[in-house]
């Protein structure tokens, strides 16, 4: 920088000064802590001289003496007692990218800067600013650092700031904390903060701040640490660790350390450490004893020699101040003094373990206000300790406990006395809330930013004005940021003329974000004012919704408007204004605010469409003209759905735009289409405004100029489920059809049909009753469904009946409540629009109002009839009314106040009913409701569509009074009354958002109105249902004309008034599978059909020929050529096949009539009149198949089914497409899920009505902590048949059982029974219970293994309620197996950390005990004499015996007494046997020694593939078994010599085998041994499966043995090995397989390899890999073609063009590369244009024409001279390549373009490195010249 201030003068000598002025005020602090020293420093000397008792040396008599006469002013720590260099004790409060927020004791608060964590931490954030990339092992401290950890900090400022705050700046940098200790104070056991510096091969290397140490943390001593913390793999560079010293080397200059958490946590500082008070660190835990006892707190001694004091805030709160003199305590220092010394310490049990954390409080009780505190304590100078409500104390300083000095009254604190109070804080270093009385404190609404929404008004002060803004202060600790958009309804640009610093603002918030503490505010006027509902998230934004915006965008487009938190949206062109805008940017200016409509809005993709026409205005002249054309463009299908905006209301309807075509088409809704019930009808028009927006409305009818919509549910859901006839010729008699009436006449009712159809429903057709008044049965726009009785073809008339017996489905209890819960789902739907407009106050009380709810009312009024009218402060506006017997025996008078319960909420004439009997308003406790169950109920409101009843429970419930859509009339008799007693059947017992339950008068009880039928009627209607006769009989000839097809049968008209039908099943003789035999038949298509049956025209049902309304039928017919050629007689005798005809397993061609989703089955018909059904799971094996059945099978298709069953009525089937399932084990079926069971597993539905069940073991391959998270009750699963025995059938859904070929490994295999469990094996599973005896784990559905308590933790504990709480049902562990009994069927278990590898199941922060150690000694002292007594007896046993049996028993008895201490320990199992029989034994001895002929005891090679090296050893163990199994002779000889000799060479034999493995294993666990075998590499791989290098060596070695084969294989292997995130690993693979296919296969397999690549990798990437390929192996003409197809597939990646480009330059081809860069610039986006050009150039000066490259590099800086980063790739390349004077020439043009100071100083400083290093002396000054010019130039202006 010094070379920069001489060559380029500044302009002035302004900064010295400044940075003068910057230092001044350090020393100035430093002065004033000096001040505070000395001030301390003499006291403490006066203290000494007057207290010195000189019991001790000199020195540690002044030191003691100065901390004693200390404690004489015991105190708290406050503010003052803060310096620089004092050591703390601190606990992280809050963590951001920046800085660590510190909690210190007694209530204050600390900042360590990210600067201040370590010096290597320092070091790499250094690196990565120089670098300007992220560096992989740089972690942020929101990683590496967590609320609640304790830190040791040191003091770095304590300055105070501008407004009078200290600001306490602190560092946990180990060089500043622990820099009192040098090398040689160092002493194994103390503790100490230390840093990971770095991370080496065996551990990590730990800053520990002490100069010329290394201190070394081994890796195996950090891994508990690791595995606890859950941090990752690895501890992280600048990772802070309570670090204990295990071991000091060379003096202090090695130190070895430990961070084990039970090390850590048992550390004691102890006078053997050598503590001096130079080098005291906070954290240390010490054994102390009370000195004295003071109110404000206690003075401690401790190690010895020192003296301490802990404040009242420290004490431990369950002693109080209990404590007597020579009380030996724990304690731990919590601060020191760097000149006085003084020491304060903690006794709070939660600092007294290192390694632990102090307790939290829930977030949400900072902020809670509490109504009453007693005082505990009241401290004269300091603050008052309070007790809370919830028992525990917290802390008010001074200033808190009064609003000023002057009103502050100590006599109110005394002990005992109450206050109110509010939780301002939580101190984690006291375990202490901290409170103010304050009552502007108490009162205040935001405390926090926690506290503040979007949306808030607040008010603030001006803090500062900034160019990014207004900074505002709202409390002490909120500060908001005003957005120079939101300064003011119009952008400001002088702010400070309207706004002064100090000024009160008021404002809203936009946005805020607590974690972050950032809040965003605005102060625009018209959002402040704005009434209208805040939209702050997606979700609010419903259709219809009208809320203030800003505009922050405005383009051609349209308009972008954003919101609160946010949330934006866009307005369309069209929906800007009723009149076209051509330029919106010129009418809509950025930061305007305005009013707008949410049109459509799609949350999860944050989709906003918004409007700014909130109303249809009269469109202007020529408008109604160009509407018409607009609506012949757009052509509007019947059945289509579509979204409209409410431009009019008018008398009989709505005039609305249809917005999918931008609102240009106008179409009408009238009011009787608005729903399907005729009092919603009313509501809804009554409710909707113009600008309001309905979705999902149906287009009903569009002739002429305009469209006629309808939103009747019923029609709609109707025309979507085809339920429809489109026209006259598709109508049968019997058909029933929903429709609404057309017109009311007084000889019948017209009803009309989608798709225009219209028929007449005669007087007497329209209802059960008799019809009087045609008017009173029926109004016009009401939903009926029609039967079809007959059709007149030549007056195309259709008549139609209208009784609810013949056009109901027979479950009237059903309909009825479909009836009634369609009526309250939109109710609800209503409700929502009152509530999102919301502008209205009797709309928002019409929508808090619900059946129910009690209201607290006046009388205002009691009316002649004896009704009363109430009024009241929460039904202002509505008309509140209670019939006389609503009163009860209440007698009541205006002005009186009582309680009302509200029955109904009638919004069309705002009515609210309400009752005030007794009974009605008794508070009874809620019964749990069911469905189905029945209650007697009393009828208290009838409402047009239904009637609220009050069941005996005493909750309301709603009964529809209408059972059909054509349940219209009710005679006197039969209408219900209110006070009525009825029965009524639960339906839904949820009260969800009506406030009532639902319920259906009970049939079986009801009082039916049964009307005799005259005899004359039915006469009347039979002639009116009559079909034509006809002399038709079976087997007659006819011919025909297809009238019209449908999927299962075809009309054909025989004459002009006979009709006959023909089945899909007697049109085609062979019926291929899955094809559709209707659709071979077309409408006109003559036909000739032989007559095979007859059907009942009102029934349906298939009559005999000798029916006598058999010449009144629908004439059947069939096509099928084998019929037609058949004779008459055969076709009687083979009338229609019955069911009963079809047997159990024979195979039937079906035809697919519908899918019954609410039945979930199939309907198919096999013939004219047999029907069958497929049940969901009898449709397919294909899970796919399955969950979307309606999608798989379309109506008419021929299907192969196999008949299971047949129906009771003769004429259904049961079918199955998957054949008869078979459910025996290990076959695979489906199934739907229908149960889940926590803990236990799933029942599945079968195919076949059966039912399986699924344990939590079969549920995957893998098992996961919640086994059942992905299933839900539904779900279609394959399942394998583990067992189907006695109806029981066991299920599996591992995977390894369904696709046991194509499964990946299994993690977790099945464990049947002990046999697939071994000791020492690691498994998984569910905990099942917690018993006396210990804990008992699932491992299988029929195994479990047993955990006794020593084997679940290693911590002692006495309530057995502490396992069940962290050990509950279900919980999903790791164990080792420490033995399996497979006689008993028992299997022990482990969970301690040193078996499994896992964190201990109790956690540390119990502070359990352990189990002591001295109990196992004790146990092992038991058990050894246990084995001495029983070697002693066994000795006693044998004298007894022959000699023979002696010889036999002498070599094991050797066996038995082991001599080292070291031993394996097989002898136990030796020992074990001993018990058993003798004579047993000894024979099974005998053979044991001649099988081992004295081999090695050690048998670790069985099962274990050793190298060929050992091969040489086990021939020698065999040569030796057959030398000593040679003849009994020799082996008595052997046994005849000297025992001591042979035992000695066995010994000798045995050393001598065991150190040759000894030295095998050492050569196969050398590291640095290079594999020389397959049997190497497969070690390898399974060591590191993922690693791709290994892999790739293994391929290496079969090649070099040209065998291509197995290195293909490999190549297979690893591809399925490695991981599935391990991309780059397995890309590596790919790529390694592509070039073996190039060198060593075809063209062929190499394209297969790669299309699979491609599939299996991003595409990109395997083409470059390949292009890459090609090019090395000299492949020209491939890679070339391959590139062309790159460019087509990736056209948009620029690095495709660049790669190509310097392909062809290494060809030599320039031309091409010059065609290559138009095509580039032509395909890729503009912003890339120049980059892709200087790349381009780039690749030209490299490999092509340099000229070309200047071309290409002048004419871009040309065109954006601006780009500096261009102007420097192009010098350094030209200082590179070109001449002396063309890069004169590039520099002269940089220096004299007009670009920001700091990039001209850039290239003036280039252009002088460049003459110093290349020119003379003139060409510097002349550099230097010019640079002095540009400064002089640019003050100049400056000034002027």
């Amino acid at each position: 920088m010094a070379s920069i201030e001489e060559n380029f003068p500044r302009g002035g000598i302004q900064k010295k000064p400044t940075e003068k002025t910057g230092k001044a005020p350090k020393p100035t602090t430093e002065q004033d802590n000096l001040f505070d020293v000395r001030h301390e420093e003499q006291s403490q000397k006066r203290k000494r001289n007057q207290g010195d008792l000189g019991k001790r040396k000199k020195f540690k008599a002044d030191r003691k003496a100065g901390a004693k006469d200390n404690t004489m002013n015991i105190e708290p720590l406050t503010i003052e007692h803060l310096c620089e260099g004092m050591l703390l004790l601190g606990c992280i409060k809050e963590v951001s990218d920046f800085e660590l927020v510190i909690s210190l004791p007694n209530g204050f608060t600390g900042f360590v800067p990210v600067t201040q964590i370590s010096d290597a931490y320092s070091k790499m954030l250094s690196k990565q600013v120089a670098q300007g990339e992220l560096l992989e092992d740089l972690h942020s401290l929101l990683d590496m650092y967590s609320p609640g950890m304790l830190v040791r900090c040191i003091v770095t400022s304590a300055e105070k700031s501008a407004d009078g705050r200290r600001s306490i700046k602190l560092s946990i940098n180990p060089k500043n904390v622990n820099k009192g200790l040098n090398a040689s104070a160092l002493t194994s056991g103390m503790l100490l903060s230390g840093f990971v510096s770095s991370a080496e091969d065996h551990g990590y290397l730990i800053d520990i701040g002490v100069n010329g140490t290394h201190a070394f943390l081994p890796r195996q001593k950090a891994q508990n640490y690791i595995k606890a913390v859950k941090r990752g793999p690895d501890l992280k560079i600048g990772q802070n660790l309570n670090c204990v010293i295990e071991q000091v080397k060379n003096e202090g200059r090695i130190v070895r350390l430990s961070v084990d958490r039970s090390e850590v946590a048992a550390s004691l500082a102890t006078e053997q450490q050598n503590w001096t008070l130079s080098n005291l660190l906070p954290g240390l835990v010490v054994k102390a004893k009370v000195q004295k006892v003071d109110p404000l707190g206690i003075s401690l001694t401790f190690l010895s020699s020192f003296t301490g004091i802990v404040d009242f805030m420290h004490v431990d709160p369950d002693k109080s101040m209990n404590y007597s003199p020579n009380q030996v305590v724990k304690a731990c220092i919590l601060s020191v003094h760097p000149t006085s010394k003084v020491v304060r310490l903690t006794l709070r049990q939660s600092f007294l373990n290192p390694g632990g954390s102090p307790n939290q409080l829930s977030n949400d009780r900072i902020g809670a206000v509490v109504e009453e505190s007693t005082v505990k304590a009241f401290y004269k100078q300091f603050g008052a300790i309070f007790e809370l409500d919830d028992g525990t104390h917290a802390f008010a300083r001074l200033k808190h406990l009064s609003k000023n000095r002057k009103s502050f009254k100590p006599a109110a604190f005394k002990a005992g006395c109450k206050h109110k109070c509010r939780i301002i804080d939580y101190s984690l270093m006291d375990e202490m809330c901290i409170l103010s009385l304050k009552y502007q404190v108490i009162g205040a609404r935001f405390l926090q930013y926690q506290d503040i929404h979007t949306g808030d008004v607040v008010q603030g002060r001006v803090l500062a004005l900034k160019p990014i803004g207004m900074q505002v202060k709202v409390t002490d600790g909120i500060k908001g940021l005003v957005p120079s958009l939101h300064l003011a309804d119009v952008i400001l640009k002088q702010p400070e003329k309207k706004y002064n610093i100090g000024d009160e603002v008021r404002c809203r918030v936009l946005e805020c974000n607590p974690a972050e503490k950032k809040l965003f505010l605005t102060l625009k006027k018209t959002l402040i004012q704005s009434k209208l509902p805040i939209l702050s998230k997606y979700e609010d934004a419903e259709p219809g919704l009208i809320t203030h915006g800003f505009v922050v965008c405005a383009r051609e487009f349209g308009c972008i408007v954003k919101f609160y938190n946010d949330v934006k949206g866009l307005v369309p062109k069209n929906e800007l204004s009723a009149e076209p805008i051509s330029c919106p940017d010129k009418v809509f200016q950025e930061g305007q605010v305005v009013k707008v409509m949410v049109l459509k809005c799609e949350p999860e993709q944050e989709r906003l469409l918004l409007s700014f026409k909130l109303s249809s205005t009269s469109a202007p002249e020529g408008k109604s003209e160009h509407t018409p054309k607009k609506k012949q463009e757009v052509k509007y299908q019947i059945g289509e759905m579509v979204d409209v905006k409410v431009l009019k209301k008018k008398e009989n309807g709505l005039e609305v735009s249809i917005l999918e075509d931008e609102g240009n088409v106008i179409a009408s809704l009238p009011t009787v289409y608005l729903s399907d019930f005729v009092a919603n009808c009313k509501l809804l028009w009554h409710c909707l405004q113009e600008g309001d927006v309905l979705p999902r409305v149906m287009c009903l009818s569009d002739k002429g100029d305009r469209i006629i919509l309808c939103r009747k549910s019923a029609v709609i859901s109707a025309v979507q489920e085809e339920q429809v006839v489109r026209n006259f010729s598709e109508i049968q008699p019997g058909m029933l059809l929903t429709g609404y009436v057309r017109n009311v006449m007084h000889f019948g009712v017209f009803v009309e049909f989608p798709f225009g159809v219209t028929g007449l429903a005669p007087k007497v057709s329209m209802s059960d009753k008799f019809v009087t008044d045609t008017k009173d049965h029926f109004v016009v726009g009401q939903t009926v469904i029609a039967k079809v009785m007959s059709t007149d073809e030549e007056k195309q008339r259709v008549l139609l009946n209208l009784k609810v017996s013949e056009c109901s489905s027979g479950n009237p209890a059903a309909e009825s409540f479909s009836l009634l819960n369609q009526y309250f789902k939109e109710v609800k739907e209503i409700r929502n629009l009152l509530k999102r407009r919301g502008e209205s106050g009797i709309a928002r009380s019409l929508c808090e109002l619900m059946p129910g709810k009690e209201l607290q009312l006046v009388v205002q009024d009691v009316k002649e009839d004896g009704s009363v009218l109430f009024s009241g402060s929460c039904v202002k506006g509505l008309t509140v009314t209670a019939t006389r017997y609503h009163l009860g025996d209440k007698s009541i008078a205006p002005g009186e106040k009582t309680k009302g319960l509200v029955l109904h909420v009638d919004a069309l004439t705002s009515k609210v009913y309400v009752s005030l009997r007794e009974e009605l308003l008794k508070q009874r406790p809620k019964q749990q409701l069911t469905e189905n169950s029945q209650h007697s109920a009393i009828v208290q409101h009838i409402a047009e569509e239904f009637a609220i009843v009050s069941l005996e429970t005493g909750q309301l419930a709603a009964i529809p009074i209408a059972s059909h859509f054509n349940d219209t009339f009710r005679f006197d008799s039969e209408k219900l009354k209110v006070g009525q007693t009825i029965y009524a059947t639960l339906k839904m017992v949820k009260v969800n958002d009506h406030g009532v339950v639902l319920a259906v008068q009970d049939p079986a009880k009801k009082n039916v109105f049964v009307r005799v039928r005259k005899e004359s009627e039915t006469i009347l209607e039979e002639m009116l249902a009559a079909a034509v006769t006809h002399s038709l009989s079976v087997g007659d000839i006819v011919t025909g004309t297809v009238k019209s097809v449908k999927p299962t049968h075809v009309t054909v008209a025989i004459d002009d008034k006979l009709t006959g039908s023909i089945h899909a099943s007697r049109i085609l003789d062979e019926v291929p599978i899955d094809s559709f035999p209707t659709h071979t038949l077309k409408a006109g298509q003559k036909v000739t059909a032989r007559v095979i049956g007859g059907r009942d025209v009102n029934t349906h049902r298939y009559l005999p020929i000798t029916h006598p309304h058999f010449t009144r039928s629908i004439p059947e017919l069939s096509i099928r050529p084998s019929e037609i050629e058949g004779k008459a007689e055969t076709m009687k005798d083979g009338t229609l096949k019955k069911s009963g005809l079809y047997s159990v397993g024979q195979t039937v061609t079906c035809f697919v009539k519908k899918y019954n989703i609410l039945k979930n089955w199939l309907e198919v018909e096999v013939t004219p009149d047999i029907r069958g059904r497929v049940p969901h799971l009898m449709l397919s094996l294909s899970t796919k198949v399955l969950k979307h059945p309606e999608k798989n099978f379309k109506n008419g298709q021929a299907l192969s089914a196999t008949v299971t069953g047949t129906g009771v009525t003769e004429t259904n089937l049961f079918l199955s497409l998957i054949g008869i399932p078979s459910l025996q084990q290990g076959t695979i079926t489906v199934g739907v899920i229908a149960k889940m069971i926590p803990h236990i597993g799933l029942t599945v539905m079968l195919p076949g009505g059966k039912t399986g069940k699924v344990s939590i073991f079969h549920l995957s391959d893998k098992y996961t902590e919640n086994p059942l998270s992905d299933f839900k009750v539904g779900k279609v699963v394959r399942c394998y048949i583990l067992t189907n025995e006695n109806g029981k059938i066991q299920l599996s859904l591992r995977q390894s059982r369904l696709n046991p070929r194509n499964s990946s490994k299994v993690e977790d295999p099945e464990i049947a029974s002990t046999k697939d469990v071994k000791k020492g094996q690691l498994v998984r599973g569910y905990v099942k219970s917690v018993t006396p005896s210990g804990v008992f784990f699932g491992l299988s559905a029929s195994l479990q293994g047993r955990i006794l308590f020593q084997n679940v933790s290693a911590y002692y504990v006495q309530k057995h309620s502490l396992y069940e709480k962290y050990l509950p049902e279900g919980k999903f562990l790791t164990a080792k197996v420490l033995g399996v009994n497979k006689k008993e069927n028992h299997v022990e278990l482990s969970l301690l950390p040193e078996d499994t590898g896992m964190p201990s199941v109790l956690p540390e922060s119990l502070g359990l005990p352990r189990y002591s150690a001295e109990e196992e000694k004790r146990e092992e002292e038991k058990r050894k004499d246990k084995e001495k007594r029983e070697e002693h007896k066994l000795k006693t046993k044998r004298r007894r015996r022959s000699s023979e049996i002696e010889q036999e028993a002498k070599p094991k008895k050797r066996k038995v007494c082991p001599t080292d201490e070291n031993d394996s320990g097989i002898e136990v199992y030796y020992r074990e046997e001993e018990d058993g029989d003798q004579e047993e034994e000894a024979a099974e001895n005998k053979s044991k020694i001649r099988k081992r002929g004295e081999a090695p005891r050690l048998q670790v090679s069985t099962g274990f593939t050793w190298d060929e090296d050992m091969k040489a050893v086990d021939m020698a163990v065999l040569n030796q078994k057959e030398e000593s199994s040679e003849s009994e002779d020799e082996e008595e000889n052997l046994q005849s010599k000297p025992k001591k000799q042979t035992k000695k060479e066995k010994e000798l034999e045995k050393q001598k085998k065991e150190k040759e493995l000894c030295k095998l294993e050492a050569a196969l666990m050398d590291p640095s041994r290079q594999p020389q075998s397959a049997d190497d590499f497969d070690r390898l791989v399974l060591s590191s499966p993922d690693s791709s290098i290994l892999w790739l060596q293994y391929m290496a070695f079969h090649l070099q043995a040209t065998e291509i084969e197995k290195a293909r294989a490999v190549a297979e292997r690893a591809l399925k090995t490695i991981c599935f995130r391990e991309e780059q690993e397995k890309l590596n693979v790919w790529v390694a397989l592509l070039n073996l296919e190039n060198m060593y296969g075809t063209e062929e397999t190499l394209m297969k390899v790669f299309e699979r690549a491609v599939q299996y990798n991003e595409p990109l990437k395997v083409f470059q890999h390949l292009c890459d390929i090609y090019a090395n192996s000299e492949k020209y003409k491939q890679a070339e073609e391959l590139y062309h197809t790159m460019l087509r597939r990736f056209r948009q990646e620029k690095s495709v063009w660049l790669k190509y480009a310097s392909f062809l330059l290494k060809q030599g081809q320039t031309e091409a590369t010059h065609r290559l860069l138009e095509r580039a610039l032509k395909a890729l986006p503009t912003k890339e244009h120049v980059d892709v050009i200087s790349r381009f150039a780039q690749l030209e000066f490299r490999f092509g024409d340099t000229e070309h490259a200047k071309a290409l590099f002048d004419s871009t800086l040309n065109s954006y001279p601006k780009r500096t980063d261009i102007w420097s790739i192009y010098m350094d390349i030209m200082i590179k390549h070109g001449s002396q004077k063309e890069v004169r020439d590039i520099f002269e043009k940089v220096i004299h373009l007009n670009l920001a100071p700091k990039k001209m100083k850039f290239f003036f400083k280039r252009y002088l490195d460049y003459e110093k290093k290349y020119g003379t002396e003139e060409t510097i000054l002349a550099v230097k010249t010019a640079a002095l010019e540009y400064v002089e130039a640019k003050s100049s202006l400056a000034d002027t």
